[in-house]
């Protein structure tokens, strides 16, 4: 591996942690998933976020914002669909009642993967912000070099979401029922808050068309 290499991988990986810090949707869910259930529901969520992550990273770096573009109506669809199945999700982190004795209890597999497909791919959002993102980064790329950018932002998400899947694991068992249920309330808060910017979004795109 050469040195040209080396340093766009570390180039991607940099960008790609920095593009995943900020809290959203995604964090949300994977915070309040390793708060709820047992290790292996919560490796299993970062591993599904991780992989529809990879799978929009790839989309926008090799220009998702292209079919956007191309059917218009599509990104309606995906603002209405998004609302609805988002704000559906943040209302049941509200609605859960954690408690410390609860470790173990696991929802279904399949509507755990709904889920977290749809806080990363039914917010259109985070579709365009990556394809700029990203889309903008590859412009600038030399060709010999794009692949070690993206293998380098497709580390970052496999050690973010990872690494923030055990720590809050970890953490939990030092909080009380009361917090956890409180931060139940955040995260559900914050979930249905994008869900109903999705569906202003949409509310907007109709009264223009």
């Amino acid at each position: 591996m050469d040195t040209g290499t080396i340093t766009y991988l570390l180039q991607g990986l940099l960008l790609g942690l920095a593009y995943l810090a900020p809290i959203g949707m995604q964090n949300m869910y994977v915070i309040n998933t390793a708060l709820r259930m047992g290790r292996l529901r919560t490796y299993q969520v970062a591993a599904a976020t991780t992989a529809f992550d990879i799978t929009l990273a790839l989309s926008c770096f090799f220009g998702v914002g292209l079919l956007l573009e191309l059917v218009p109506g599509l990104r309606g669809i995906m603002l209405l669909v998004g609302c609805l199945v988002v704000v559906y999700f943040g209302v049941q982190m509200i609605l859960s009642h954690p408690s410390t004795g609860m470790a173990n209890v696991e929802e279904p597999l399949l509507k755990i993967v709904i889920a977290c497909f749809a806080v990363t791919w039914l917010n259109p959002q985070a579709v365009l912000d990556g394809t700029m993102l990203l889309g903008g980064m590859r412009a600038t790329l030399p060709a010999e070099y794009s692949m070690a950018f993206i293998a380098g932002v497709i580390l970052a998400s496999c050690m973010w979401f990872t690494g923030l899947a055990t720590v809050t694991f970890h953490f939990k068992k030092a909080l009380d029922c009361r917090l956890l249920r409180w931060i139940n309330i955040l995260c559900g808060a914050v979930i249905i808050l994008y869900g109903l910017n999705l569906g202003y979004g949409f509310i907007q795109l109709a009264v223009h068309v």
